[in-house]
């Protein structure tokens, strides 16, 4: 686990405790890219709960296995674009670095998020 007063992963440039630590707390994310970013670091910390809890419930998995898939070296993630498309919807285009292996892989991906009592992650097309 991070140390409350290093920078976050998802290179706000913030405290972890002052960025994504909050919403890993319970407080909900104020936009779609908040919770990308949060969800991505709940990616690096293995925080399925989190993951799950913060998924369209019609659109969710039942489980993400992340500890029983072959480990990720989470590199960094870099917010390409985001646009609150109504209301209630944004995007959020975005390119995650990571190692597998050794090997250094990225997930680029367009993800849509819906508000209702808070943000959630809907769906992503990968690019």
């Amino acid at each position: 686990m991070k140390s409350p007063n290093q920078i976050c992963f998802c290179d706000s440039g913030i405290t972890y405790q002052d960025c994504c630590g909050i919403y890993h707390h319970g407080q909900p994310a104020p936009d779609a890219k908040a919770l990308m970013r949060s969800r991505y670091c709940a990616y690096v910390l293995n925080l399925e709960d989190y993951l799950l809890n913060t998924w369209y419930p019609d659109t969710r998995p039942t489980t993400l296995n992340l500890t029983a898939e072959t480990p990720l070296k989470w590199i960094n993630l870099e917010i390409k674009q985001f646009e609150q498309t109504s209301p209630t919807t944004a995007t959020v285009a975005f390119v995650a670095r990571y190692k597998v292996n050794g090997k250094a892989e990225r997930l680029s991906e367009l993800s849509q998020f819906v508000l209702l009592d808070r943000w959630y992650y809907l769906a992503g097309r990968h690019d």
